[in-house]
């Protein structure tokens, strides 16, 4: 039977850095998740994906699905930099979790 190889032990210092990077990963997910929801929010009142009038139009089934465009839409623009909102709601809450640790 193949043996997987052995994992270094890890010291309280590196614990201490891949939980902060993790910490900082979450951080950011959280800042990109909320830009995410503002910019789906924002193209939903600006008309994206509303389904056109006349002829021709999707029907009932594209009313059901209009959200799912605006939301497909706002994740591309997070993904190549967003508006910048997810850079400032990341530094906020850096600077929360500085306060609040001893």
């Amino acid at each position: 039977m193949i043996q997987p190889p052995a994992l270094p032990a890890l010291s309280p210092a590196s614990t201490a850095q891949a939980s902060t990077s993790t910490d900082a990963r979450a951080l950011r997910a959280s800042a990109e998740a909320f830009e995410t929801a503002f910019l789906a929010e924002m193209l939903k009142s600006a008309g994206i994906g509303k389904p056109q009038e006349g002829f021709g139009t999707g029907g009932a089934g594209e009313d059901t699905f209009a959200s799912f465009f605006a939301d497909i839409h706002a994740r591309a623009l997070v993904a190549r930099g967003g508006i910048g909102l997810a850079d400032h709601i990341e530094a906020a809450l850096v600077a929360r979790n500085r306060k609040d640790t001893p």
